[in-house]
């Protein structure tokens, strides 16, 4: 092992990018680039070649290898490998000059185990144009150990210069990598290297790559980095750590004060506009090994707590996992939701206790502390039944408390506690799972949603069509003020949802298209400003 090299390899102007769809800027790229020269890193990933993407300056994915030329041409590349990568498929072989004529180095390929035997053979394309070749193997935990060795067969018929473990969702423990390492190791050629690509989603990115660094393969290892450890989802292994453990361990002499001096100059800025790393929400895709898209979907809707979150990832089958089928996990969605129960005595109680009421329904909309005093003068002049929605009302006490969300109950269930509000009557969907609450009613969730609706379990509407089940034939509203695209739409800034910005107009559309089509069954008078009407 003694004369076999540790190389370590950047790629924050390719895997950076997909924090800023790879738009670092022009003096960015330079800055960055002449930063790493300098520092000595072996390897420097200069981003995507992708046909799909026109010529943008200013960006690191680029059609061809002729736009590398365009934005690097004058920038000494000192001794450092310089390479791009393709995601088989994104970009021809016509879009790639021979290497004698290329800014580029070599390429790197990175696919997935389904499309292994194509995307090795233009792994074998690329080659045959003079490129150092790197086979980087995507999901690497979602190989079997036989197909492991068939795509180590097919990576030896190449012979490129690297194949890489792409740890993708930063799923590997120790264990794991290590017997990983061990099967790739025995199969593969020995003048091959071997590559391993990090990510942190259980903070092990930079704890896997030493690990691979020092294990006793009998051949050149290359490991990779970014600044900072700048990259989707958990980010990646950060390149300066890596750079100074190599330093002290395997007598290298990167250069640290050049790596610190581009994260400070460059690398900062981006962070504070849109941070990456270690957080609960990848740490949860990464427990449960999926997608971090199916996470995403069920936290944005702030419905559920982290618990249910995490049942209903296990209900995923093991072979969509690390897909993004978006209707499968709708429907696992609504089908953990519908917790069914026997309703018909619920529902006599609530006809009985709201015969000939008016009633005021109120929402956490930021109108409700707004327009506060149009909302006190109506209940002083017109006594209704106050019923809030998922939270309990401060300045006009509730009535009765309608719940159908879970996470909004795990919030406020403090306050359920409290002696004021310990008898406070509650209604509530059968998705609930309630502690140890008192006075409670207990409604059908599956039969107040609307399963064809962008936004099924909508609570207002819930609500309302509860409420025309038990005969209300009058209803004021307060605090259910429709959404803006500015994302402040509730009274309390934890009760926002991310995915309101690019919907808001459609979510009215939809609001009011709801109050069209129950006119006729129901007077409905809005009390405060709202999108939806009144």
């Amino acid at each position: 092992m003694a004369n076999k090299k540790r190389l370590l390899l950047d790629c924050t102007l390719r895997d950076g990018g997909y924090l800023n769809d790879w738009k670092f800027g022009k003096e960015n790229v330079a800055s960055i680039f002449e930063r790493l020269v300098s520092s000595g890193v072996d390897v420097i990933e200069i981003g995507f070649l992708d046909d799909r993407r026109e010529y943008d300056s200013e960006r690191t994915i680029m059609p061809n290898t002729q736009c590398v030329e365009k934005i690097f041409r004058n920038m000494d590349r000192g001794t450092a490998m310089v390479v791009g990568m393709i995601d088989y498929g994104t970009c021809a072989i016509e879009q790639l000059q021979p290497c004698s004529e290329s800014y580029l180095d070599g390429i790197r390929v990175i696919f997935k185990k389904e499309k292994m035997y194509s995307a090795m053979e233009f792994c074998k394309q690329v080659k045959a144009l003079g490129y150092q070749v790197f086979s980087q193997l995507v999901s690497i935990t979602s190989y079997s150990d036989e197909e492991l060795r068939e795509v180590i067969g097919l990576v030896n018929e190449c012979h490129p210069f690297a194949v890489s473990m792409v740890d993708t969702y930063g799923l590997c423990d120790a264990p794991k990598l290590a017997h990983i390492v061990e099967i790739i190791d025995q199969q593969l050629a020995p003048d091959i290297c071997l590559g391993y690509h990090a990510h942190n989603n259980f903070q092990l990115g930079y704890a896997n790559a030493v690990s691979v660094l020092n294990s006793s393969i009998d051949r050149d290892v290359l490991v990779d980095g970014t600044l900072y450890g700048m990259g989707k989802s958990a980010g990646n292994a950060p390149l300066e750590l890596l750079a100074m453990y190599m330093n002290l361990n395997y007598g290298k002499n990167y250069d640290l004060g050049q790596i610190q001096e581009a994260i400070s100059t460059c690398v900062l800025d981006m962070y504070h506009k849109k941070p990456w790393g270690y957080t609960l929400f990848y740490y949860i895709a990464a427990s449960n090994g999926c997608h971090p898209d199916y996470v995403s979907y069920l936290m944005n809707k702030r419905t559920l707590s982290v618990t249910a979150v995490n049942e209903i990832l296990q209900k995923i089958p093991e072979e969509k996992k690390l897909g993004k089928d978006k209707r499968m996990i709708e429907e696992l969605y609504l089908e953990y939701q519908k917790q069914a129960c026997e309703d018909s005595e619920t529902l006599a109680d609530l006809q009985r206790l709201l015969e000939g009421k008016l009633v005021l329904m109120i929402g956490p909309g930021k109108t409700c502390k707004t327009e506060i005093d149009k909302i006190l003068n109506f209940a002083e002049k017109e006594h209704p039944f106050v019923i809030s929605i998922n939270y309990i009302t401060e300045k006009l006490r509730p009535d009765a408390v309608f719940l159908t969300n879970s996470r909004r109950y795990l919030q406020m269930s403090n306050k359920l506690r409290n002696p004021e509000n310990k008898n406070l009557p509650l209604i509530v969907t059968s998705n609930i799972r309630l502690v140890d609450e008192k006075n409670v009613r207990t409604v059908n969730y599956a039969q107040l949603i609307d399963e064809t609706a962008e936004f099924p379990d909508n609570s207002m509407m819930m609500m309302i069509r509860l409420l025309l089940n038990v005969g209300v034939k009058k209803i004021a509203l307060a605090g259910f003020d429709g959404y803006t695209v500015d994302n402040v739409n509730f009274f309390d800034v934890n009760m926002e949802y991310s995915f309101v910005k690019a919907k808001a107009d459609s979510l009215n559309e939809s609001g009011r298209a709801f109050f069209e089509n129950i006119k006729d069954q129901i007077n409905i008078l809005f009390i405060t400003t709202s999108h939806y009407g009144g």
